[in-house]
């Protein structure tokens, strides 16, 4: 690995839109850091990318346990000394049924935000001495379209007609808010943060959904790539999905 290789972590990067958003990484010339639970499924990843002739590792990391994040966090700093960029990717649907208005289960409910909000909250704490560290930090925390206020308010727009839920939307709206505290916060550092909505792909994360989803994970995980490889005159605390700026 080149010393002066840019150095990327992303959470759950063993499937989908992470696995994706790390190959794409890793194709742009950065140092791929795989974050999985299961450390032989980051290590696919990762020999796939070495394979195609990119960089990669990979290392155990349970966003919702400290002492695995902590673990990671020491793992990146020994053998990098710094981070680049950090892509809060992991995260969790739900079940429909616990999280639909009415017959909500409190507890459920908790347990996306635990995954969605607070795990990123935690990871993101952790790694921010690393990312001081970095000339230029990126944060990018994978958020949907299903968070947009605006979107969901239009009567003439798709995401209008989504069914209501208490868990998966709303965790991911309060993840854009969170997208900007942090955006505010750390813009004296120079570390830029955003959120993006990368669109509902064809991967084991929208198995159950009705219909047809024909949107690959590789389109998907694009604008991740885009916005972790800013250049210093780029907007921060922004949401962006393929099109440019998604309204909060």
């Amino acid at each position: 690995m080149e010393d002066d290789a840019r150095i990327a972590f992303i959470t759950g990067a063993n499937r989908g839109i992470g696995r994706a958003a790390a190959h794409g990484l890793a194709t742009a010339g950065l140092t791929v850091v795989i974050g999985s639970r299961r450390l032989e499924h980051g290590r696919a990843v990762a020999t796939d990318i070495v394979r195609a002739g990119g960089e990669a590792m990979a290392l155990t990391v349970d966003v919702r346990d400290q002492r695995s994040i902590a673990d990671a966090t020491q793992e990146i700093d020994d053998r990098f000394g710094r981070l680049d960029v950090l892509v809060n990717n992991a995260g969790i649907s739900g079940e429909v049924d616990a999280q639909t208005p009415g017959s909500a289960d409190l507890d459920a409910v908790r347990d996306v935000f635990e995954t969605n909000l607070f795990a990123v909250i935690a990871v993101t704490e952790s790694m921010l001495p690393l990312l001081r560290r970095s000339p230029a930090g990126r944060i990018v925390n994978v958020s949907s379209g299903t968070s947009s206020m605006g979107w969901t308010s239009d009567a003439t727009h798709y995401m209008s007609r989504s069914p209501g839920l208490l868990a998966y939307p709303t965790s991911k709206t309060a993840l854009n808010m969170l997208t900007m505290q942090y955006a505010k916060s750390l813009a004296g550092d120079g570390i830029m943060v955003n959120a993006v909505a990368p669109g509902a792909c064809d991967t084991d994360f929208t198995a159950g959904i009705p219909g047809a989803i024909t949107r690959t994970a590789d389109e998907g995980a694009a604008v991740v790539a885009r916005l972790a490889t800013l250049g210093r005159e780029s907007p921060t605390g922004g949401f962006f999905d393929d099109d440019g700026s998604v309204p909060w």
